[in-house]
């Protein structure tokens, strides 16, 4: 199978059944030319808002169950998902 064959697939988390991205990049072992992981951009796109770059998630191969015709099923533990940011305001400060 081709990389560029890869990157077309869709990768889906068999935990929570949700859409984690589209391959980026492999980490490869040169010493013995296998696939140690996968790495994927957290916001499935290549590029962020702005041009900044998103964050990546590394799956080890070990993680990934089947590659099937049209997606990349991984079993990933929560700790990717992104939980919801509660913004507050900066405290003004006091007259003097």
């Amino acid at each position: 199978m081709k990389i560029s064959e890869l990157q077309v697939k869709d990768i889906v988390n068999m935990d929570n059944g949700k859409r984690l991205g589209q391959l980026t990049d492999l980490d490869i072992n040169l010493k013995t030319g296998t696939i140690e992981a996968l790495i994927i951009n957290a916001s499935g796109k290549m590029m962020g808002l702005f041009g900044k770059e998103s964050e990546e998630i590394i799956i080890p191969w070990k993680n990934i169950i089947r590659i099937g015709s049209d997606v990349i099923l991984v079993e990933v533990p929560n700790v990717y998902e992104r939980k919801p940011v509660k913004f507050e305001p900066p405290s003004t400060p006091r007259n003097r």
